[in-house]
């Protein structure tokens, strides 16, 4: 396989991931989260399609950095690619908990493992190929400040009936 085909998928992996999630997004976007309260700081919605898109085909550029300078799968990539692959399911958990099941709470709690894994991912990619931990941050940056809305949310609507957790 070429080149430029495993950087597609590596690519794809986590497009993929963000795609399975918007399914509950676009269930609650126009009913459930308009109607929740949101702090000031809030982004526009249209900004969040770009966003992830943008910030899932850096991490899955850096995967394959990492896959390809780390010796694949059998090498020393094998660890930081395995702390990328509980990233993505911690990814990939947060829109159902949020937008599907509307536990903010919950929600908060897989963004720090998120979060945490991020920062796990970081400090594996690093070593193997400083471009692919650098590829890391932006993604880091906009979990943190999407840590910041789901806490502030959650915060601003922990006594509201209709939404108010278990």
């Amino acid at each position: 396989m070429s080149d430029w085909k495993k950087i597609v998928l590596a690519i794809a992996i986590p497009e993929t991931v963000g795609f399975l999630g918007s399914y509950f997004t676009k269930k609650s976007i126009n009913t459930w989260y308009k109607h929740i309260r949101k702090p000031s700081f809030t982004p526009p919605n249209w900004i969040f399609g770009p966003m992830w898109t943008l910030l899932y085909a850096g991490m899955g550029y850096a995967s394959y950095l990492v896959w390809r300078d780390g010796g694949g799968f059998e090498g020393p990539a094998l660890k930081a690619l395995q702390a990328y692959e509980l990233n993505l399911v911690f990814n990939g958990i947060w829109t159902p908990l949020f937008f599907g099941a509307k536990r903010m709470g919950l929600a908060g709690i897989d963004i720090v493992a998120t979060w945490a894994s991020i920062v796990y991912c970081i400090h594996l990619f690093t070593p193997i190929n400083a471009t692919a931990g650098k590829l890391m941050w932006p993604y880091l940056g906009w979990v943190s400040f999407a840590s910041l809305l789901n806490f502030s949310m959650w915060y601003l609507n922990r006594n509201t009936p209709s939404i108010k957790e278990d």
